[in-house]
Parts: C-alpha cells; sequence; structure tokens
C-alpha cells in the first residue's frame, strides 16, 4: 500500500508539474528573420480603429426602428468596403484581445501570470514594424506596445486612468477624448514642419482605442441606451475621423481603414469567457487595397440572428482575430509580426494576383521561420535518439 502510494503520489506531481511546463511557458521564440512581400503595397498608412467592448450582433443588426445604428460603416460595408466577423479566443480580456490585433499572436499565458499591463515578455508588432505609429486611448492599451517596440517611432498619447469610471453615467466621453486629440493632432501638423514629414512618409499606422462601449457595457449592460447610443457615437466618430485625415492627406486614395473590436460582452455586462455573445466582434475594412462590396452566395448559410443583420446579399468574409494583424501589414507592405501565427486573409484584398500570391506565400516564409526556430530550440533540448522531425516537411520540391 505505502509503495502504491508513493508511486500515485509521484504520477500526480509530474501531472501537475506538466500543466506549468505546457501552459505557462512562452510559446514565443525569437531570432527569426523578418519577412515581408518586395511588391508595391497598395496603401502608404493604415488607420486601426477597435471599439472595445463592441459585439458583433449590436453592432450588425437594425434598431428597433428597422434603422442602422452604425449608419456610416454600415454604408461602407454596402459600397466601398469588406466586412466579415472576427472571432476571438479565450479569455476574451483587452490585453490579449488587442494582442491578437496587433501582434497575430494569442496571449502568451505567461505574460498574464506575470501582469496584465506589463510586457514580461518581448513580441514583435505591426506597431514595431511600422515606419511610424501615432495611437491615442486607454493608459492601460496603448503603452504595452509602445514598451515592446524598438527605437523611438510608437507614439502614445493617452487620458488619465482614473477618467475610465465604470460608475460614469455615460462613458462615451473616452471616446470623444480620442476624436478631440486626433483633430488638435492633425491641426498642430499644419505648422510643425517634422511632423508633417513624419506623416507624409511611407508605412505609417494611426490607432484610435475606443474604450467607451467597454465602460459603457460594464457600467450599464449592453442592452442599454447608453451602450447603444455609444455605437452612434463611435460612428459619428469614424466618420469625422475618415474625413478628416482623408482631407489632410488630399484624397490621394492611400489610406487603408480597419475598424473592429477586442472582444465582446454578455448579456449581463462581462466578457473573459468563450460565449458567443464574447467571442464575435465586428470587422469591417475599407480604403486603399481593400476589396469592393461583393454579392453572397450562400444565403441560406446564416443562422435567424445573423438574418436580422439584413446583410445577406453581401459577401461575408470572417476571419480569426489574428489574421487582422497579417492583414494590416500586407496593406502598407510591412515586414509581418515576427511572432503572428495569423493567415492573411486574402479575400479582403484588392490588388493584383501577382500581389495575393506574394503576401501569401511571404506569410507562410513567416509562419515558417518561426517553426525552424522552435524546432532548433526543442533539438538543443532533447535527447538526439529522443529527437524525430518529420523529415516529410523540408522534401524539397
Amino acid at each position: 500500500m505505502l509503495l502504491f502510494f508513493i508511486v500515485g503520489l509521484i504520477i500526480h506531481l509530474i501531472f501537475f508539474a506538466s500543466i506549468f511546463d505546457i501552459y505557462f511557458t512562452s510559446p514565443l521564440v525569437h531570432g527569426m528573420t523578418p519577412q515581408h512581400t518586395r511588391l508595391p503595397p497598395p496603401a502608404k498608412r493604415l488607420v486601426l480603429f477597435v471599439a472595445d467592448g463592441l459585439r458583433a450582433d449590436t453592432f450588425f443588426e437594425l434598431d428597433e426602428h428597422g434603422l442602422p445604428r452604425a449608419p456610416y460603416l454600415r454604408n461602407i460595408i454596402q459600397t466601398k468596403g469588406s466586412w466579415g466577423v472576427s472571432h476571438t479566443r479565450v479569455p476574451t480580456e483587452s490585453r490579449p484581445g488587442h494582442v491578437a490585433l496587433i501582434a497575430g499572436f494569442y496571449e502568451d499565458v505567461s505574460a498574464v501570470a506575470k501582469g496584465w499591463k506589463e510586457n514580461p515578455v518581448e513580441f514583435d508588432s505591426v506597431f514595431n514594424e511600422s515606419t511610424y505609429t501615432w495611437s491615442w486611448g486607454s493608459p492601460d492599451i496603448l503603452p504595452m506596445f509602445a514598451k515592446g517596440a524598438s527605437g523611438d517611432h510608437v507614439f502614445t498619447h493617452c487620458y488619465l486612468a482614473e477618467s475610465e469610471d465604470f460608475a460614469s453615467e455615460d462613458a462615451a466621453k473616452l471616446d470623444a477624448w480620442v476624436f478631440d486629440h486626433v483633430k488638435s493632432f492633425f491641426r498642430s501638423a499644419q505648422s510643425d514642419q517634422t511632423l508633417l514629414h513624419k506623416l507624409n512618409d511611407d508605412k505609417v499606422v494611426f490607432f484610435l482605442h475606443l474604450l467607451g462601449l467597454d465602460t459603457n457595457g460594464h457600467a450599464h449592460r449592453p442592452g442599454s441606451r447608453e451602450y447603444k447610443d455609444n455605437v452612434k457615437k463611435v460612428d459619428e466618430g469614424v466618420k469625422e475621423m475618415v474625413t478628416l485625415i482623408e482631407d489632410f492627406y488630399g484624397n490621394d486614395d492611400k489610406t487603408a481603414f480597419v475598424f473592429t473590436s477586442d472582444h465582446g460582452m454578455t448579456d449581463w455586462g462581462s466578457h473573459g469567457a468563450g460565449h458567443p455573445s464574447e467571442t464575435l466582434t465586428p470587422l469591417v475594412a475599407w480604403g486603399a487595397g481593400v476589396h469592393h462590396p461583393r454579392e453572397s452566395l450562400f444565403l441560406d448559410t446564416l443562422s435567424n440572428n445573423e438574418q436580422k443583420w439584413n446583410l445577406m446579399n453581401l459577401k461575408r468574409l470572417d476571419v480569426n482575430q489574428a489574421d487582422v494583424a497579417p492583414l494590416m501589414s500586407a496593406l502598407i507592405g510591412i515586414p509581418y509580426p515576427l511572432n503572428s501565427v495569423g493567415i492573411l486573409p486574402v479575400e479582403y484584398i484588392n490588388s493584383s494576383n501577382l500581389f495575393k500570391a506574394e503576401s501569401m506565400l511571404t506569410n507562410a516564409f513567416q509562419i515558417l521561420e518561426q517553426f525552424k526556430v522552435k524546432m532548433a530550440q526543442k533539438k538543443l533540448t532533447t535527447l538526439s535518439f529522443l529527437f524525430s522531425p518529420f523529415r516529410w516537411i523540408f522534401a524539397e520540391p
């Protein structure tokens, strides 16, 4: 009996230790060679809007009067761009959602265990690969991408942390802060030659983090008037920003726009788990290099709730959340984030077949680089007689 107890205890200790070895060890590796498409990209700059905590159904469905809650973005879907649902992964929280969108990989569990606002591990991102990135929004989100960037080319403009008040009567003021400061930024550029020169460079990114919906959702619930009115205010702000930026660049048709969310929210105002209300978020893309609307051929594949969106006639292009990072990279011609596991959603791209093929090949090489580094590390830490690679992977054509 004693021997049985000892053997059982050892087995349980091994299983317990394996949890930390598998799930609390960073999957990230370093030392990969950056990969980027050598053909000229369709866009010179990209604007990323992330409406924190926005549910796909609340955004796409019509209101009680049969009207869209976001009329400007609805018009974009119908006349200018491509749309779909971005599928997030658990945990459906702001940090892992933004890491997936901007860095292209799903949250490093060891990072979650070591601190939500800090970067215990280094990772590459679209912002880091850009020539310049300017961002506005929450002090909980923006600094983690600036801290992990090499050099001084990722700039953050944050409001005070005290502004994120879940007891606030209406948190849409957080989004108004972002829109107002973006307007001030572009006004100041008119008289600042150094800034103006940077803004006219290629491979520039603007990131607008809009936290109002998340805060209103927690405080008032997603079914509330405050949450739904906030959707309209975000839509109006996006329209104003698009007009502002296009006018600033003389309507040169070289700006790509992406609108999405990091996660959704349950009916009772929470998120973090895997309910569809938390994992289904909207994705709308338009502008330089993005495909125009196309007719849908699969009208019978939508659920009853999705049919209420009244978008059955338009082709829907769903993605995994990490796929947004390679999409943004391809549009402005920067190297894919080194740790990205996203697959380029090529149907969003409106360019030559050669550019699409080259972009897909580059995406494959970028993921292969990670595999090679991981395999080399595994070989160093494994007894030689136990290391047996799948040789067919490396078969030459």
